[in-house]
């Protein structure tokens, strides 16, 4: 069902954790399939130096949180605001059909975390 790739991420994710008084933090989940994807953002001049992500979720769901962290660190607020569950996506060689949800949680957690960050600076979301 899963492709190497999102096996290999899935068996050794990336930025596992939470970070400590995160400048940013989103929660998001699907009742349906019952995963649920936090992720935590630390930002230094409007820039993402580091994102950690707590998933309860199947293979996909933590894949995409992984692959999604990794996607955002480096980039600006602004950049990171453009990464799409398409190009999470792309950037797992594809998921099932039917898991293609979880990689919107993920573009959804990192918005969601991204206006936490906005609301705590005072600026519009």
């Amino acid at each position: 069902m899963y492709n190497e790739k999102v096996l290999k991420v899935f068996a050794n994710p990336h930025n596992v954790g939470v970070i400590e008084n995160a400048d940013g933090e989103g929660v998001v989940g699907n009742p349906t399939c019952g995963d649920i994807m936090k992720i935590t953002l630390k930002i230094e001049n409007d820039v993402i130096v580091d994102a950690k992500f707590q998933t309860f979720g199947c293979t996909a769901a933590i894949a995409t949180s992984s692959t999604a962290t990794d996607m955002v660190i480096g980039k600006t607020v602004d950049e990171a605001l453009k990464i799409t569950n398409a190009q999470v996506v792309e950037e797992l060689e594809g998921l099932p059909p039917q898991k293609l949800h979880c990689s919107v949680l993920a573009e959804e957690a990192i918005r969601k975390a991204i206006e936490d960050y906005r609301q705590k600076q005072g600026k519009q979301a």
